[in-house]
C-alpha cells in the first residue's frame, strides 16, 4: 500500500489534534492567561480536574458519561487513520492485550516511578508559586462518583497515550522527523493542555512525555503507559474524593 504524501500526513496530524489533545492545548494557554490576569499569584487559584456539570445528580451523570464518551471518539479516528488493510493499527502501536503480565507490571512500575517525583514537582511548583491548586475531584457524592472518576482516569489515560504517542510519534517518524525531535515534540504536546494547572504541572507533564515516548520507541507498546496514566490518575482522582476532607485539602 502506498504511504500517504506528507503534505497529507501533516494535514491528518493537525485534524487529529485540533480534535483532541491540540485543542485542550489552546484552551489550556487561555486558562493560564486568565489565572495570571486575575488578582493574586497562581498558586492562589485552582485548576478543576473532574468538575459537576449539573446540580441534579442523574442529569450529571448523563453529562460526565457522555463527556467521556465523546473524548474517545479521536482515539478512534487516530486508530482508524493508521490502520490498513490486513493491519490493525492497535496492534502497531501496543495498544492490545497481547501481553497482559508482562504489560500491567511494567505499567505499575513506571506509574511508581513517575507518580513520586510528579508530587514533588506538584509541591515545588506551589512553593514557587508557579503552580495552581489542584483539585482532582470536585464532584458531589454519588453512588455513581467513584466509577464515573475511574472511567474518567481511563478515558485520559486512552486519550493521551494513544494520541500524543502511538500515533503523533508514529506519524511524525513518517514525515522523517529524528528521534530527539519526536520525542520533544511529544513531550511538549502533553505539557501544553497541562498549562491550565500552572507552569509547574506542564513543566512536570512534559517531563514525564519524554519518559514515555522513549519507552514507546524502545518497547513500541503503549498499552503500559496507558496502564501507567491510568493508575496514577485513578489513585488521584480517587483517592482525593475519599480522602480530601479528612487530609483537610481544598
Amino acid at each position: 500500500m502506498t504511504q500517504p504524501s506528507r503534505r497529507r500526513i501533516t494535514a491528518e496530524v493537525w485534524i487529529v489534534l485540533g480534535l483532541s489533545l491540540g485543542q485542550s492545548a489552546v484552551y489550556a494557554v487561555v486558562s493560564l492567561i486568565a489565572k495570571l490576569t486575575r488578582e493574586g499569584s497562581l498558586r492562589d487559584q485552582t485548576a478543576t480536574l473532574n468538575a459537576p456539570q449539573s446540580t441534579r445528580e442523574y442529569l450529571d451523570l448523563t453529562y460526565q458519561l457522555l463527556s467521556i464518551g465523546f473524548a474517545l471518539v479521536p482515539v478512534v479516528l487516530a486508530l482508524y487513520l493508521l490502520s490498513a488493510p490486513g493491519r490493525s493499527a492497535a496492534r502497531a502501536i501496543g495498544f492490545d492485550l497481547g501481553q497482559p503480565r508482562r504489560d500491567l507490571l511494567v505499567g505499575a512500575g513506571l506509574a511508581v516511578v513517575v507518580g513520586l517525583p510528579g508530587i514533588g514537582v506538584y509541591v515545588l511548583g506551589r512553593e514557587l508559586g508557579v503552580s495552581a491548586t489542584v483539585v482532582p475531584s470536585a464532584l458531589d457524592a454519588y453512588w455513581w462518583t467513584v466509577p464515573v472518576l475511574i472511567l474518567s482516569a481511563l478515558q485520559n489515560a486512552v486519550v493521551e497515550e494513544v494520541i500524543v504517542v502511538g500515533y503523533l510519534m508514529t506519524r511524525l517518524k513518517q514525515l522523517g522527523w529524528e528521534l530527539p525531535a519526536v520525542i520533544a515534540m511529544s513531550a511538549a504536546v502533553r505539557g501544553s493542555y497541562h498549562l491550565y494547572q500552572g507552569f509547574g504541572m506542564a513543566i512536570g507533564n512534559a517531563l514525564m512525555g519524554v519518559l514515555f515516548a522513549w519507552w514507546y520507541h524502545r518497547t513500541g507498546r503503549v498499552m503500559p503507559l496507558v496502564i501507567a496514566h491510568s493508575l496514577l490518575d485513578i489513585v488521584s482522582f480517587v483517592g482525593y474524593d475519599l480522602f480530601a476532607d479528612e487530609l483537610g485539602l481544598p
